[in-house]
Formats: structure tokens, sequence, C-alpha cells
């Protein structure tokens, strides 16, 4: 016999009734019914129920062991009446009657349960990592984690993609987040970067005549968390096609994300239909570059109803150049109770609030009520609900001044408002491309700076660099799905010429690109095919599967908010020798 098992914890049914089997796992649970002891026996396949009573040999043994505890068991597999039979589990047609135990591992006392729903501190859970993940929902995470993994290869492959790996040690390079920086001891006052993608190398690889190339990278970046965005380290589908146009990479990875939605959605409707939005639009309307097409409220410039009207604040605003009025539909929305809610929200986000209009039944039918309503009279009141397409039991909410300053608060008051009116489908993924990205934007200095990927290919080539750099749109895309982003990407600068002129504008000189980046403007002088590609966030895409809020739920080890690794105690001190050996010397802080 095998000297841990024969048999998984879920191997077992009603055809093994009848024989000796040896079982390894983890006591989930320990059950004593009068005298008669149960144990739910767990592996990472499933849960067998082990059954001793005072005629069984090691009855003593069984009474000592405790949650947690690593052990293995002998018995004889029994059939369970037909009263208490456990359709929830594989193995619920049976149980095992011991006949002998061996305890592989004594737990102590548990900082957090691994049986039941109880919720603990994420400091815990996180210290403990290794008990939170043999519990029932983070085996199932990272589970679908690699299950999605195995599907995105396979997918590529299907797809005619070659896998390759590149360097983790490399040149640092500014791609909008501040690097890892791992100093060289062969080199002393050298350091090498961590790659915050492998941007560089993967179009090195189309100069070096392969033409689809992918693989399941891992990015460093030294960012501060958020709930979707892991501090310090992810992992993205990459991948990149050379002789390709921006609409080939959208038809490409648009199957592979399409049917690995399908095939781990749980049978969430999946959009096939994935619109083509401009950066520019969905800032207009959904106050985002990253929308939820699953709400269905789209934001509308009503600037000129509120030029020269009674609503002093908007008119006196819209006087200033370069402001407009924005309003947000509410259908459904239309009390002042509501209202009054949601113009608190604003003030909670740092705004002075929110003007709104809602339309109910009056005595002479329908009529307009709220503050704006009685400023700009019936006439403006009636077309701005024309315009919204509202009508009784709906509302429209106001912001006004520099798109800048009250977008982003505009687009989260979209999302409170189709949520709490409970107008977004939550049973659906919906996909969209935001297109035409701005290639550079103004730095609050007033500098020019690349917006989004330096290694960009301007809309136009070399003449679109001729004019105002603030208009100059990119071959960059990104695939929002359900307000998140999933997918990033662009069409390559492949052209030594245009991508100096490019980076010069953004206060990049030839020197200090060919310093930088030698390595791929060197190869782009020996014939570089046009070329593009893009990224999917594992991580979060992941995360959406599973109907996760936090990334950290599918992230087998994660940092914590302060980028901490909490279990293993990093990061740490160095030691004197690790310093002196690299001819470094820790400064003092304040």
């Amino acid at each position: 016999m095998h000297p841990f098992r024969t048999h998984s914890c879920a191997g077992l049914d009603a055809s093994n009734v009848g024989e000796t089997v040896r079982l390894s796992g983890w006591v989930h649970r320990v059950r004593d019914h009068g005298g008669v002891l149960f144990i739910d026996l767990r592996d990472h396949y499933g849960m067998t129920q082990m059954l001793a009573d005072p005629d069984s040999p090691v009855f003593a043994e069984v009474e000592a062991v405790r949650s947690e505890w690593c052990i293995r068991i002998d018995g004889e597999v029994k059939k369970r009446d037909d009263a208490l039979v456990n359709p929830k589990i594989r193995t619920g047609e049976i149980e095992v009657f011991v006949r002998d135990i061996e305890v592989l591992g004594r737990a102590n006392e548990l900082p957090l349960q691994v049986f039941g729903d109880q919720e603990y501190p994420e400091e815990t859970r996180l210290r403990y990592r290794f008990l939170d993940l043999r519990r029932e929902a983070m085996q199932r995470n990272m589970i679908l984690r690699s299950d999605v993994v195995r599907s995105l290869r396979n997918r590529m492959w299907d797809q005619g993609f070659n896998e390759f790996q590149t360097p983790i040690i490399t040149a640092s390079s500014p791609e909008g987040a501040r690097d890892f920086i791992v100093p060289s001891r062969l080199h002393p006052g050298k350091v090498y970067a961590l790659p915050q993608a492998p941007q560089q190398f993967k179009q090195l690889l189309m100069v070096s005549g392969f033409d689809k190339y992918f693989q399941i990278a891992p990015c460093f970046r030294d960012e501060d968390p958020r709930a979707d965005r892991s501090p310090t380290d992810f992992y993205q589908l990459d991948m990149e096609m050379s002789f390709v146009t921006q609409q080939d990479v959208f038809d490409s990875i648009q199957p592979v994300i399409t049917g690995l939605f399908e095939e781990f959605g749980n049978g969430r409707k999946v959009d096939a239909d994935w619109p083509q939005i401009s950066f520019r639009e969905a800032a207009l309307k959904y106050g985002t570059d990253k929308p939820d097409l699953r709400n269905p409220i789209e934001m509308q410039d009503v600037s000129e109803h509120f030029r020269g009207s009674g609503f002093a604040i908007f008119a006196s605003l819209l006087e200033k150049d370069g402001t407009e009025i924005r309003a947000i539909p509410a259908p459904t929305g239309g009390s002042r109770k509501f209202c009054d809610r949601m113009n608190k929200f604003a003030q909670e986000q740092g705004l002075p609030g929110m003007g709104y209009i809602f339309w109910r039944e009056g005595a002479d039918g329908m009529e307009a009520a709220g503050p704006l309503a009685k400023n700009i009279g019936p006439e403006r009141t009636e077309a701005i609900r024309q315009q919204l397409g509202l009508g009784v039991g709906d509302a429209a909410f106001f912001l006004g001044g520099r798109a800048s300053e009250f977008e982003a608060v505009a687009g989260r008051a979209r999302t409170v408002i189709g949520d709490e009116l409970g107008l977004i489908d939550k049973d659906r993924f919906a996909f969209a491309w935001i297109v035409d990205f701005p290639l550079y934007e103004k730095d609050d200095d007033g500098t020019i700076d690349f917006s989004h990927n330096p290694f960009s290919m301007p809309q136009g080539g070399m003449d679109a660099l001729k004019g105002d750099p603030l208009e100059v749109l990119g071959y960059q895309y990104d695939l929002a799905c359900n307000g998140y982003e999933l997918v990033s990407g662009a069409i390559r600068n492949h052209r030594p010429e245009i991508m100096f002129r490019a980076f010069e504008i953004a206060g990049y000189g030839e020197d200090e690109v060919r310093k930088r980046f030698g390595g791929m403007v060197k190869a782009f002088q020996y014939g570089a095919p046009p070329h593009g590609g893009c990224a999917a966030g594992i991580d979060r895409i992941v995360m959406l599967l599973a109907d996760e809020a936090n990334i950290r739920e599918v992230i087998l080890f994660p940092m914590n908010q302060r980028a901490e690794d909490l279990m293993m105690g990093a990061p740490s001190e160095p030691l004197p020798g690790q310093l002196a050996e690299l001819g470094l010397r820790k400064m003092p802080t304040e």
C-alpha cells in the first residue's frame, strides 16, 4: 500500500464499499455525536467523512485530533444510510470506518479558522496566507487562475502565436511608473531594473523576424496599491504581431478574451459586439476611459441650455473659456430624497454639490421640480428633458466647469446612480475598445510629456508631429470591461526619425533616446517591420471572473496596501555585508 494514500478525498464512491483504503489530508472539522466521532477529512481534491466509535482500535487517538492537523487514516469504506447521504460532496454516499491513524503534522492554535465563512482582518489573512489559502473560496479562486492561464496559453497557440520568455533583469526605461532598481555587484555604482513590461524585448522580437509572440509575463512596477492593482508585481498576457494594423490586433485578441469569459464566466452573458469609442467620447459620455457599459447612462453636454440663463452660477461659469455644463441622466431617480443624497455624494467628493432637476406628476400633468428648474424656467427645462429623453419619475444631475475639474467625479456619480437605481445588468460582461488616445499631455508645470505609451506610432506619422502636440493622437487602445481596464496596447513607432521627433517633443534629445533605448534604436535602423500588440492583465481578468472586488483575492501571495509581505517579512533591512558587497551604504532618513 502507498505510504500516504490509495485514493484522494474525492476519489471514493459506492463502488468502493467494502474496500480497505488509505487517505491523507487535513482535519476539516471534528463532530462528537454521543461517543461516535465524525471527521471531515479534506485534501486538495475534496472531502471524505471518517467515522470512529469505541469499537475502533484507535478511538483514543482519533479523539485527540484537532482542526487542521494533517493525518493519515486507514479504514474500511462503508455505505451511508439513504437518509444520511450528502449530495453536496462527491463522496457523499460513503464514509470510512477508521482502523488506523497516523498524525503527519500537528497544528498549533489557529489564528484563523479554515472551516466556515468567518471574516478576518486582511493583515491576519496575509500574515497566515498558507492557512487562508486552505479555505474553500481561496482554493477555488487559485484553481480558476490556473485554469485561466492554461486556457489563455492554448488559445494563443491555436492562433499561431509562439511563446517566448524575455529577460527579468534589464535596463530602466520610462513607461509611466517607477522602476524597481537592482544594484549591480559586478559593476559598482550601476543598476539594473526589473521590467515594467516586456515592451522593448517584444518589439525586438518582431525586428528579429518572429511574426507572432506571446508570453505569460511577470511585470514589476513600484506603484501605489489600489483594490484592482498590485503594488509590486503582476502578470499579463503579453503579445506582439508584425505587419498588422490596429484592427488586426483587435481581431486577434477578441476571440481569445471572448472564449475565455464564455468558458469561465459561469453562464453570464458575454457581449459579442465590442464598440470602438474614442478617448474623448468616453470622457464625455462616461467620465472615464474605462467605462462600464452595463450601465446605460450616458452623460451629455447641455451647456447651451444654461448659457445666459437665470441660474447665475452656471451662466457666469460658461462665460469663461474651456468650460461646460454636463448632465447625468437618472432614469427612475425622480425623488427629492434621492437627489439630495446624490448632492451629498458630490460634496463628499470635494465639489460644492450637484444641481438637479426631477420630473413628477403635477396638477396639470408632468412638472419639473428642483432649484435649477425654478431658475432657468420651463422652456429651458423642457428642452433639457427632451435632449436627455427623460420623463415622469426621472431626474438629471448637473456639473459645470472645466472638464478636468469635475469629469472624474461625474464618472463616479454615473456609477453610483446606475448602481443605486438598479440600472446595471450585473449578469453580463460588456467590452469596449477605447481608441484615439492623445499621445501627449501637459504636466502641472506646463511641460509636455507622454500621456500613455511612449513607443506608440502617432496617427499621421511625422506630419502629425509638426502641429500642436496636444492635438496628436496615437494608435493606442485599451479594452474596458465592466469598469476595468483589461487590455492596453498600441501600434508601435518603428521609424527612427519619427521616434526621435516624438521623444524630442517630450523633452528627450536624440542622445538621451539613444542612451536609454540604444538596442531598439539600433534595431530599427536595420529593416524594422510595422508591428503592434497589447497586454491583458491576468490578475484583473481572474478578479472579474471570480466576481471579486479586491485583486488580492486572486493572487497567491500578495503584498498588503503598504507594499509589505507580512508573511515573509519583506521588505527587510539589508545585511551590512550585502551593502558592502554592492558598494552601497544606507543613508539616514528623517
